[in-house]
């Protein structure tokens, strides 16, 4: 399963101010994220950045463009997906990338050959994050993401091994 290089991170929501700076939308722990880094980027591809100093305030991260001086300038900018570098980034041991989860199949501990679905969506609630599980059906299944529930998470061979809790699978009967 590929990686993605390039990883979306956020999305610029308008400006800020009069001197060309902008409002990103972070789409990632926190609008501090991302003001560790110096470079965005513009594309999936890696082929257009931005050189950046930025800054959290409130719920958004407020970025200075490089070149940018202008609230003209900056308007340019709206509506924009900003994307990081995969290599820029150091995660911690056992932190995943969601885009990276999105897509691995999820199976049992004991038996792997039983296959509950994939990973389609990954839910912060504040206590632990939730993974939403989509079986071949398309039934939905909500799995919290503790240690007693996922044993094993294998991005680079796309599975996560589980030891389900009574009741996410269960039918209701």
């Amino acid at each position: 399963m590929g990686k993605k290089q390039y990883l979306e991170t956020g999305k610029i929501v308008g400006t800020h101010g009069i001197k060309g700076e902008v409002r990103i939308d972070a789409w990632c722990d926190s609008p501090e994220f991302l003001c560790y880094f110096k470079k965005l980027y513009l594309d999936e591809n890696g082929e257009t950045f931005i050189e950046v100093k930025s800054r959290p305030h409130k719920n958004v991260t407020i970025t200075k463009i490089k070149g940018v001086e202008s609230i003209e300038e900056a308007e340019r900018y709206r509506g924009k997906v900003v994307y990081l570098n995969r290599d820029d980034i150091q995660l911690e041991e056992g932190v995943n990338f969601i885009q990276d989860l999105i897509g691995l199949e999820v199976r049992d501990v004991d038996d792997e050959s039983i296959v509950y679905g994939k990973i389609t969506d990954v839910i912060y609630t504040g206590a632990n994050d939730v993974y939403e599980i989509t079986d071949s059906s398309g039934k939905k299944y909500l799995a919290p993401v503790i240690d007693d529930v996922v044993i094993e998470i294998n991005v680079d061979e796309g599975f996560v091994l589980i030891q389900p809790m009574k009741g996410i699978f269960d039918d209701e009967d």
